[in-house]
Order: C-alpha cells, then structure tokens, then sequence
C-alpha cells in the first residue's frame, strides 16, 4: 500500500461511521471501493484473506459512492483506500492503491500492540 497524505480524517472512527456492527476486537481493514474499480477486487481478496488468517481483525468494505460524506471527511481521493483503525478506531495506518499481502501484515503491525 502505498502511503497517502493525510487528509482531515477524523482521529476515531466509530462502527457505525463505517457501516459496521461492531469494530474488530484487534484492528479493523477498511477498505474504499467502487464498482467500476479493478483494483478493488482484489484488494477485497486480500483483506479478506489477511482478516480470515488474523485473529480478532475484521474487513469492512465501504462503496464509495454512497458514503460520499464519509469519503470527503476523511480525505479519500482514490480507490481502493485501506484504512487499518486499531481496536478503538484510531486510524493506525492509511494506504492506496492495490495492496500487497505483506504489507497488509505489516501496517496490522502498527495497529495491533
């Protein structure tokens, strides 16, 4: 994943900011997507595999053309986005561009103590 700047992204996202149930009891991968987004199918792939491998971590995949509140709040320029929040929601790690599974790992590095 390739590092994005910042944008005026909250500090915390809640789960029911990003459409979810609940947050994940270790990180949470919040993925931007849209339809038309080849890339995004297989990011989609990837964080579901890397969730399913990982414990306590879930994936949440937000299209974003109908969140486009939460898109501009948080700065998301492109897809797909991943988001790593942390088990209270901090964003911990931000990233676009089809991810590797590797460096998925590794920004769960960053989010999970």
């Amino acid at each position: 994943m390739s590092r994005q700047a910042p944008g005026t992204r909250p500090a915390r996202l809640a789960a029911g900011e990003i459409g979810a149930g609940r947050l994940g009891e270790r990180a949470t991968l919040v993925h931007f997507s849209s339809a038309f987004c080849q890339p995004c199918r297989a990011t989609r792939r990837i964080l579901s595999e890397v969730a399913g491998m990982v414990e306590g971590v879930t994936h949440v995949e937000i299209d974003a053309e109908k969140r486009l509140d939460l898109v501009r709040a948080l700065g998301i320029a492109h897809t797909p986005t991943v988001l790593v929040l942390d088990a209270g929601g901090r964003v911990a790690h931000r990233g676009s561009g089809q991810p590797r599974k590797a460096d998925v790992i590794a920004a769960l590095g960053a989010a999970i103590p």
